[in-house]
Order: structure tokens, then sequence, then C-alpha cells
């Protein structure tokens, strides 16, 4: 439809070098050619013109008057398509997606055949996920260019998206019909396994596997056929033929340990012996092949397990293989498997530090380089480690580092161990020991940065990083810039323990729009999968996308930051400036005048500190200034807000802003039953007692028998005892609670679930805890009895840790006992004696830094001694 205001020829021309400035970035030009039209008085308020100068400023940066100029065009030409669509855009640029969907359906009540139009709407719709209108949309463009590939494909994916998995085969079939035969490349190749992939997913393999046996001479992956292969003939039950190709499979790749537990289903070969033989057949098919020789020790047993064993372990151990006690270490699921290899171990580190060789006097070998010992060494410090016997992995790592003291291994496994010894300022220490071996290595600057982020060394750890960042930039800043999420994740548990709050969020909130970054990232290949056919990638970035923040990053982000604001909506930041008054008010003159001083000092220094900043930002600015002015081009990027810190904790609606971080846990994190405990917490501050319901119904459907699980069903048995007797809720609201709650209730009192929860897991530390918690909350009177549950450390108690111990001390101090100061310095105590190294339970006055004595240095026993007592045990 013309627009109601057309413009005469010479201003039209003018109009469209306006667009052709547009297209080719040319936005300077383009002012120049609107100012023109818009100077002259007849078309001073021309729609058109007015939409596309602001469209053109919002390219340059300045949003607000692009806004205006916009908004008055479309004031002035309610039905022009172009100012819609301008509209559109302006909104797509400030990720106002829905409104810009409105605009574009607007639009095209004034111009329904608009191809750019359709396309810019079927690219939103795809975004958001509105697959329903995301089909019309490509119908609509396909009607509109048939002869398109695009207009097919995206056509057959809308409804295979919408698992209409006929109709998409259909449009496929359809579409390979109107292909010129013999003109067969890789983008052709690609459509014939995505129409596979669809075939596969509709649930008719046979079918699928007949479509792939005729078209598989025109497939350039060959990998992917014979793996389809394979899987096809396996589900169909053809196993004579899947063995064939499986076995192919494997000696193309006999490393690849996924084509190992196929060939066992084609073989239907289900006992670990018959496992076992198979395998053994294969190692002599591919002597060298190492993943078979690792996978036979799964299911060997007895003395094939030794034999294997220590053919395995004498191989890594003269090769020198760092990780060849992870490698194994999932053998250590099997007790017997387990007592097998140490002594193996324990034996061979015997034997060579007596006779050089891994056999006894009496059957002297050839004999091992001195490096094997240093490697028995090593896989005993990790076997030792992993059992938690630190004194003993203490021994034995030391011993390898007096062996050699330049390998960067050694020192990593050594603050690995004081890290499992609760020490994290010698775990500090010692992997800064490794850095200093080896200061270009950034893999161990990283591991550096993250330990000092453990021992609250935000600092340190940031010029750390620095040593791998880009110059001119801070490296806090370009490792934003770069994604890090495991350098934020940690800096904001370091802020978080050290009270920092403001700083903890602002990670938080770096890591989640990093999240949101990775989301808009797709719009670059909404376009660019269909022209390049990479159709299969495509459908697993959009699945991936669909639950991209059940990430462990995301999680531990959201996490703290829920944690962050629950204390901040707990005990409110005051108001800093009235704090000081108060205190100034009570100063005699004398400390007044001292501080008075103090404060001066201060102020000059922090000048001096700002100058330096703001000498940075120039130069930062400086450096960035070509790329920034390309940035400002592009429509599609906005800057955003700034993350002030002080700000952020000062935020007046807390739970309202950790429930922004919630709500994606709770869609994609569901099976997590931190999520629904953390979602009480939050709902029971809000006085939400239906949300609180949904809460503790889902957290005990995922694991009823949790420690915090079972507190929080308490606390709610006696919240609805609590409401029953105000009488505040709605009768209706009482009675859904009531029938909700009775299948976990079963007509138990709060003081029986207890009762009866301690009873069934008396014997764990955790469950203990939280017993003991709930029944000092339900009656006040039997404070002693909670704490003696809680704190009790006897031997035959399961889950005794450092974190488990950790988490005892926090409830003493908040509160959850009463007020019980000598409880908890005993405690500390018994902490100490069980735990020596772990900085936590340091006696009062003692110092939590990294020149903390070696537990090493008060033993002067050898690893000899250490052999011999792990044999006698």
């Amino acid at each position: 439809m013309p627009s109601s205001n057309p413009l005469p020829p010479k201003e039209n021309s003018l109009f469209k070098r306006i667009l052709k400035c547009y297209e080719h970035k040319q936005y300077k030009n383009g002012l120049k050619f609107a100012k023109q039209i818009l100077s002259n008085p007849k078309f001073s308020e021309h729609g058109e013109t007015l939409a596309m100068k602001g469209l053109t400023l919002n390219c340059l940066g300045r949003k607000e008057e692009a806004y205006e100029h916009v908004r008055r065009g479309l004031r002035n030409d309610l039905k022009s398509h172009v100012c819609w669509h301008v509209y559109g855009l302006l909104q797509r640029s400030d990720k106002k997606y829905d409104e810009a969907i409105k605009c574009y359906r607007n639009a095209l009540k004034w111009e329904k055949d608009n191809i750019q139009i359709l396309r810019d709407l079927s690219l939103l719709q795809i975004q958001m996920r509105d697959l329903e209108g995301y089909r019309d949309t490509r119908y609509q463009l396909f009607m509109l260019r048939p002869t398109q590939r695009a207009s097919w494909i995206g056509f057959a994916m809308a409804y295979h998206l919408l698992k209409d998995y006929e109709m998409a085969l259909k449009i496929l079939d359809s579409f390979r019909k109107t292909l010129v035969t013999g003109t067969y490349d890789y983008e052709h190749s690609e459509l014939l396994l995505y129409q596979n992939m669809v075939i596969q997913e509709s649930g008719d393999l046979k079918e699928a596997l007949n479509h792939l046996t005729e078209c598989q001479t025109q497939i350039c992956d060959r990998l992917s056929v014979e793996e389809t292969f394979a899987l096809l003939y396996l589900n169909l039950n053809k196993f004579q033929e899947a063995e064939a190709i499986i076995r192919n499979l494997l000696k193309r790749n006999p490393e690849n340990t996924l084509y190992y537990p196929l060939l066992e289903r084609a073989l239907r070969v289900e006992k670990d012996e018959d496992k076992f033989n198979l395998l053994m057949e294969l190692v002599k098919a591919e002597p060298k092949a190492l993943a078979p020789r690792r996978l036979l020790l799964n299911y060997a047993t007895g003395e094939k397990f030794i034999f294997e064993i220590d053919k395995y372990l004498k191989k890594g151990l003269r090769k020198g293989i760092p990780p060849l006690f992870v490698d194994i270490r999932g053998l250590y699921k099997d007790k017997h498997k387990t007592n097998i290899i140490e002594n193996l171990v324990l034996g061979y580190a015997r034997c060579l530090k007596t006779f050089g060789t891994f056999g006894s006097k009496g059957n002297l070998e050839h004999k091992e380089p001195p490096s094997a010992l240093l490697w028995t060494y090593y896989f005993l410090a990790q076997h030792y480690d992993h059992f938690r016997k630190l004194d003993k992995a203490l021994e034995c790592i030391n011993e390898a580092i007096d062996h050699t003291p330049t390998l960067i291994e050694l020192f990593i496994t050594k603050a690995r161990i004081y890290k499992h010894a609760g020490d994290v300022y010698e775990a500090y220490r010692w992997v800064d020991e490794a850095q200093a071996l080896d200061t270009a290595d950034r893999y161990i600057n990283s591991k550096c940065a993250k330990y000092m982020l453990r021992a609250n060394m935000v600092k340190e750890a940031e010029e750390i990083c620095s040593k791998f960042t880009r110059e001119g930039v801070s490296a806090m800043e370009n490792l934003n810039e770069m994604q890090c999420m495991w350098f934020q994740t940690e800096c904001a548990l370091a802020y978080k323990r050290l009270e920092n709050w403001g700083e903890a969020l602002k990670k938080c909130h770096e890591v989640d729009r990093h999240f949101s970054e990775i989301v808009e990232d797709q719009f670059d290949f909404h376009t660019y999968c269909m022209r390049k056919m990479t159709l299969r990638s495509y459908v697993g970035l959009l699945r991936l996308e669909d639950v991209l923040r059940s990430h462990k990053f995301f999680q531990k982000a959201a996490s703290c930051a829920i944690n962050v604001y629950l204390h901040l909506h707990d005990v409110p930041i005051k108001d800093q400036k009235h704090e000081e008054q108060m205190k100034l008010e009570d100063l005699a003159p004398s400390e007044l005048k001292k501080l008075r001083n103090k404060q001066r000092k201060a102020q000059r220094k922090a000048e001096l500190q700002q100058a330096e900043l703001t000498a940075a930002a120039e130069k930062r600015e400086q450096h960035n200034k070509s790329r920034q002015t390309a940035n400002d081009q592009e429509s599609d990027s906005i800057p955003q807000d700034e993350l002030i810190p002080d700000k952020l904790a000062r935020v007046s609606d807390p739970l309202e802003q950790a429930i922004k971080f919630l709500c994606p846990l709770q869609t994609l994190a569901s099976n997590n039953v931190n999520t629904h405990l953390m979602a009480y917490e939050i709902y029971s501050r809000k006085g939400k007692p239906l949300l609180m319901l949904q809460s503790v119904k889902r957290a005990y459907k995922v694991d009823g028998n949790h420690p915090l699980v079972h507190e929080a069903v308490v606390r709610y048995s006696k919240k609805m005892l609590q409401w029953e007797s105000e009488g505040n809720l709605p009768t209706s609201v009482s009675k859904v609670i009531a029938i909700q709650m009775e299948p976990i209730l079963k007509g138990r009192t709060a003081f029986q679930i207890n009762d009866e929860y301690l009873k069934k897991y008396y014997n764990s530390l955790p469950a203990r805890l939280q017993a003991a918690r709930v029944m000092y909350m339900l009656d006040n009177s039997k404070q002693r009895e909670a704490i003696d549950l809680a704190t009790n450390l006897e031997s035959s108690l399961e889950g005794i840790s450092i974190q488990n111990c950790i988490d005892v001390i926090n409830s003493l101090k908040d509160g959850s006992f009463g007020k019980c100061d000598n409880e908890l310095n005993e405690y500390k105590l018994k902490c100490h004696e069980k735990y020596p190294l772990a900085v936590d339970f340091f006696p009062p006055g003692a110092a939590k830094t990294p020149s903390i004595k070696l537990l090493l240095d008060r033993n002067e026993t050898s690893t000899d001694h250490c052999i011999e007592n792990s044999n006698s045990n």
C-alpha cells in the first residue's frame, strides 16, 4: 500500500538514497539527504523520512532523538508499513522483542507481502520460540518465494520444531524433487542427513534405514553415515549388520570408548566375564589401543584383574602418565579392586626404592627409569588424598618433591591435598610455587587465581590473571569481556565470604548477562545456518539455548545471588552517612580532630586514585576507539546499565531481585533440591502460603529424606498451626494446604516427624544437625539435648567432613541453638583436633595466614613407615 503522503520524484530519489546509505552504513550521508527532504516546508513532517532519520540516528548511538523522530513519523503516517517496520527495528535493537513483533504485524497490515518485514518477523518468532507464528510466517515466505531454497528449508523446519514430522518430511521430499540431479555437494549432504534425523525423530526407524541406504552415496560425511547405520541396526535388532559396521568403526578409531558398548549390544553380551573376553579379543586385534585395555579392567575379577591392572599400572608408571590415577579412579567404586590397587602400588614403591625395579629381589628385571619411583609416589599421594588420609598423602607427595623438585604436577597435587585438609592459604602457597616454575602457562596461572579466590585474595587473583589478559584494560574488565565465568563465580563467592555484598552481586549479575548475551547471539545463526545448510547443528543449537540456564555456572551464580539477597532482606545495609554522623556526635574534640585529619588524608589518597583511574580510562578509550566506533554503528547493540556495587547492595526489593534469579532455576534445574529450598526461603519471607506449599512439595518430591527438606517440612507444618490459630487464611486456602500436605505429614505432628527422622538417620551428621535445629525450634527447653546431638563427633557417625562441621559451627553462631558461646568454642576445639590443618577450626587468636606450619614438618616418618602402616591396616 503506498504512503498516505507520497513524495514527488526529486524527494523520492533522495529518500531512496537514504535507504541506500542505511544499507551501506553511510549514516552521516543519510542524515544529509533526510535534512534536504525535511527542510522543504511541504515535507517537514513526512512520516517515512522522519522514521528513516530516526533509524539512522539510532545507528549513531543517539537513541532518544531516534525514538522521538520515529514516533513523530509514525504519528504523521500511521498507515505506512515503513514507519511501523522502522519502529519494530528500533524496538528490536533495545531487545524488546514482543513490542517489535507487534510493530511488524502492524506493518504487514498495510503491506502484507513485504519480504523483508516477513523475514524480520520470522527471526523474532524463532528467537522467542513462537513456533506456531513462525510456521505461519514461513508459509507466507514460501508462497511468495517458492523458488528459493531457504523458503523450503525454513517451512520444513517450522513443522519439525512443532513435531509435525509427517508434514516436515513431505516438504523436504518435495524440495528434493525440485533439485537438479547430479548437483551433489556438502550442503546437499547435510540436507539428507537432516532429513534422516527428522525421520528418526518421527519414530519410523525402518524408513530412516531405507532412506539412509538409498542416499548414502550422496552424503559426504562418511563417519556420520556409519554411526547412524550402526544405531539404526541396533535399534531394529539387526545385530549382525550392526556388528560389522561397529567393528569397522573400531578399526577406524579404536580409542573411541563410545563404540565398545555398542559392540556389546550388537553381540548381545551381558555377563561381565563375556564382556572381558570380548575386550581381550579387541586388545589382541589392536595391541596399541589404550581404550580396550582400560575398559576390560571394569569387568575383570580375581586373578585376571590382578594380572591386567598390574600390567596397566606398570606401563603408566614406567612412562610417567600424570593422569593415571584419574584414569583408574572409576575402579574405586569396588572396594576389593581398591585394595588390590593399593597393595600393588605400595609394593612398587617399596621395590623401586630398594631394588630399582617393580619386581622383588629374587626376580630382578631390567632396571626401571628413576622417574618410575617419582610417579609411584605421585600416584600414592592422589590415592590417599582420595580417601582423605591426608597425613599419608602429604608424606608421599613430599617424597616425590624431594625426588624431583621441579615437576609442576607435584606442587598442584600438594595444593589440592591442603585444600581438602581445609587449609586454603597453604593450598594457595603451594600452587603459587607451581606457578613460579612456569609463569607463561595459562592453566597454572588460572589454577593459582582460583586458589587465591578460595583464600579470599581477590586483588592478588586479579594480578595473576593480568598476566594473560589484554594490556591497557584491567584484568576484571577483560575477564568479563571474555565471559570468563569460572573466575566470576569464584569472585562472587569470595566477596560473599568477605561480606562485600555489592561486589558479590555485581559478579552474579555479570554472569547472568553473559547468559543473556549467549541467547542474543542466536540471531546471527537463524539465517546463517539455513543458508549454509548446517541444519542438524542448528536444531541442536536451538535445543541447547532452550535449557541454557541449567548450566552449572548459572546455577552457582544464581544460588550465590539469592543467598545474598536473602541476607540483605534479613539484615538491610544501614545508611552509612547517618551512622557516621551518630559516631561523630559521641566523639571527644581531640578524637574528632584526629578523625578529621585522617579523613583529609584519605580524601587526598582517593583523589589520586581517581586521577589514576581516569587516566587509565582515557587510555582504554583510546585503545578501543576504532572498535567502539564500529559498535556504535551496529543497530543491534545497546549499552547496558553500569553495575554499581553499592546500588546493588542497597536495593529496595531484595526478594523480588532474588526471584529473578530463581525463576530460571525453577524451570531448568527443577531436579535440584536446593532450587526449591531457596524458593521456600524466599516465599516464607514474602508470606506466600501457597507458594511455600509448592516449594515444600517439589523439594519433598526430589528428595524427601534430605536434611534441609526435613527442616522445611517441619517449619511449614509449624506455620500451618500458626495460621490455623490466627485464622488469617481464607478457608479455601487452608483446605488446599491441608489436603496437599497430608501425603507428607500423614497425620503426624511436628514433634513426631522429627523423632521419626532422627531415629531413621541417627548415624548421619547432616541429618542430626537439622534434627537438632528442629528440636530446639520446637522446644527451647531442649537446648542442651539439641546441642549435644549436633556436636557429637563419635567415630561411628557417617558424613563427618570439614564442610559438615562448618555447618554445625554456623548453626551454633547464628542462634539456631540460642546463646551457646562455650559450646561453640568446645566444638571448634574438637574439630581442630580432628582436622588440625583446617583454618575454620583454628583456636581464637591463631593467625589464618599462609605461614601455617606444615603438618609434615611435625612428622619425621618416611614413606616406608607410611607403607608399613598401610599394609598393617
